[in-house]
């Protein structure tokens, strides 16, 4: 199971495979105090990094992807009084589109 933040983890990797920050920052194409801040919780990942952060250290590319985007998901629902009634509906319209898309 991953940390309940995702730039915690990043870090746990990054240090684990004694990586330096600026080797990382420049696989992601950012700069090192960006990843600093991606890491310390201070600025947003991007969903674009998550495939290249799983190939650099083996890890699971699904279990970042559901972190991140379930964190997206939360984020936008946290203040909503019907929060899991929407994400009923959303599970809904999900199936729905897949269904769409497969015909």
């Amino acid at each position: 199971m991953l940390p309940e933040n995702l730039g915690d983890y990043i870090r746990q990797l990054r240090e684990q495979a004694e990586m330096p920050l600026r080797k990382l920052a420049a696989l992601l194409d950012i700069d090192q105090s960006t990843l600093s801040k991606l890491e310390r919780g201070e600025r947003p990942i991007n969903r674009q990094m998550l495939p290249i952060i799983a190939k650099t250290f083996n890890v699971d590319e699904k279990e970042l992807v559901i972190k991140f985007m379930s964190k997206q998901v939360a984020y936008q629902l946290a203040e909503e009084k019907y929060a899991k009634d929407i994400l009923v509906a959303a599970e809904e319209e999900i199936k729905y589109q897949i269904k769409k898309k497969n015909k």
